[in-house]
């Protein structure tokens, strides 16, 4: 089974610095990020997200609106072909020492024991180093985009040495579906 670990926010949807997603409205798909997403699927390939959602925790917004969230996610994502197949998030706020924010491996490992696969088969991909570095916990292989947090960043730039070993470097997420799919056909 091939499954990539999204990180929601900066990956899949436009983020502000020092923002989040609180309501369905501040929800806005990244250009590309969508058909990328439908890309994977058409080529077999399973879609889940891991996101820390800390606004829960802080009572910033309820689980209503994060479902209302998702659902205008899945929606926008259906209208092109695609598909998550499931979204893993952490309601806890930051200092309240859980196993599953990141960059604790929590989520990604409960996603892992969901779909029966081995860590060293998943593949992680986020524009943040707290979602490497739970990657890197699990033993999955790292993809950084630069969007969000690390639009800053461009592919082939050495990274510092606070980040995980092995990262491969993408413009965006369609760029890292093209790597994905492109590799998938040279080894066919």
């Amino acid at each position: 089974m091939k499954i990539a670990i999204l990180d929601r926010d900066g990956t899949i949807n436009a983020l502000e610095p020092d923002a989040f997603v609180a309501s369905p409205d501040d929800w806005t798909a990244l250009p590309g990020a969508l058909e990328a997403i439908a890309r994977l699927n058409h080529a077999g390939w399973h879609v889940v997200v891991a996101t820390n959602q800390p606004g829960l925790g802080r009572g910033l917004f309820d689980m209503a609106t994060l479902n209302a969230i998702h659902a205008k996610m899945h929606k926008q994502l259906a209208a092109v072909g695609g598909r998550i197949d499931a979204v893993f998030f952490c309601p806890h706020a930051p200092d309240d020492a859980c196993h599953c924010r990141k960059p604790e491996p929590g989520l990604m490992e409960q996603i892992c024991e969901r779909y029966g696969v081995d860590a060293e088969d998943v593949v992680v991909a986020g524009n943040c180093r707290v979602h490497l570095l739970a990657g890197a916990a699990l033993g999955a292989r790292l993809h950084l985009l630069c969007t969000g947090e690390s639009a800053a960043m461009e592919p082939g730039q050495a990274l510092p040495p606070t980040w995980p070993a092995g990262v491969q470097i993408h413009a965006d997420l369609a760029a890292f579906a093209e790597h994905l799919l492109s590799n998938a056909s040279a080894a066919a």
